[in-house]
């Protein structure tokens, strides 16, 4: 596990645009924030998503990167990015499983229509050097953290100068 004020491990991820994307190639005016989801299976991922996409204006506003992140093939996350409103979202796929437990991420295997293996959701703000500076991680699907608190706590850090916390 990975702890507030540590650097982030690198990561390079594969965009549903073509494109990759590389953590150490972000230069955020305040923060980069990674949300880790499920995957397509996965409908509360989804309605976290289109939440994103509908808050993005204020994420970018606060100086705040953003990138959304699964283990889902390249073919299955281009249909996410078609079937799901999250136009505006950088969309990765395909990371690893061995990739997912360096960022402490937990891991579930399949039931029904899910995938054989999957991450379970985790969030991280991080620093403009990479270090984790906030970290979410959930073992189900359930009991995110809503994104008008994630707001709400990003301005605060950045009106009082508040220091990642977690780090003992």
């Amino acid at each position: 596990m990975i702890k507030p004020r540590e650097k982030a491990p690198e990561l390079s991820i594969k965009l549903v645009n073509d494109s990759t994307w590389k953590l150490s190639e972000q230069s955020p005016e305040n923060f980069t924030l990674i949300l880790f989801y499920r995957g397509k299976h996965c409908p509360v991922c989804q309605k976290q998503l289109e939440q994103l996409q509908k808050s993005l204006p204020k994420f970018t506003e606060r100086g705040v990167n953003v990138i959304a992140i699964s283990s889902d093939t390249e073919e299955v996350a281009k249909e996410t990015y078609k079937d799901w409103d999250i136009d505006d979202i950088p969309l990765g796929y395909g990371l690893s499983i061995d990739e997912a437990r360096k960022w402490g991420l937990f891991i579930s295997s399949g039931i029904k229509k899910e995938p054989d293996y999957f991450t379970e959701p985790g969030l991280f703000l991080l620093s403009p050097d990479s270090t984790v500076y906030w970290e979410s991680i959930q073992s189900m699907p359930f009991g995110r953290p809503e994104f008008r608190d994630v707001l709400g706590g990003i301005d605060y850090i950045l009106k009082a100068n508040y220091p990642a916390r977690g780090e003992a």
